[in-house]
């Protein structure tokens, strides 16, 4: 859960957009975009309020967001692409993102898909506070006649189950 708030002054601030992603590109509505920042379609929480904020990702197929039990923003195949990746994109700081060492690193790279990465947690310009924070790995035994059986494995790791 997120403490969200809203400055109750009637202008839109989403919540569980995909901020400022450098050097990366996700596919929506099957076009790629290179957007810089992607707004969700969250209402505004006014105040000091807890929300319920759920991030379902799986690799590089798609990612969804959900506030409060409604979908905000869903995309597909995220990957490299737009702002690192543009061979004229010279003299930005590329050395911040993605481990990738060289500027080249990124252009060779475009297009690839982003199996792997992190998940972060952030408020930009303002505070942010979270609790009961909870991960669930979707890899694992999917075996139902196994003792460690998970229902909502969605990719079985069959030498993990447990008999």
């Amino acid at each position: 859960m997120a403490n969200a708030g809203g400055l109750s002054d009637g202008k839109s601030r989403p919540t569980g957009t995909v901020p400022c992603t450098p050097g990366t590109a996700v596919e929506m509505h099957g076009e790629v975009t290179y957007d810089h920042c992607i707004n969700s379609n969250s209402e505004t929480y006014d105040g000091d309020q807890w929300v319920q904020a759920e991030a379902i990702v799986h690799g590089d197929e798609f990612m969804t967001f959900i506030v409060d039990g409604d979908t905000v923003l869903q995309f597909e195949k995220p990957q490299v692409g737009g702002g690192f990746t543009n061979v004229n994109a010279a003299g930005e700081d590329w050395k911040t993102v993605g481990g990738m060492d060289h500027p080249d690193d990124w252009i060779k790279n475009n297009g690839l898909l982003l199996k792997e990465g992190y998940i972060a947690l952030q408020a930009e310009s303002h505070p942010v506070d979270f609790r009961n924070i909870q991960l669930l790995d979707i890899c694992g035994c999917g075996d139902p006649k196994a003792k460690n059986y998970k229902s909502y494995v969605v990719q079985s790791k069959p030498e993990s189950c447990i008999y």
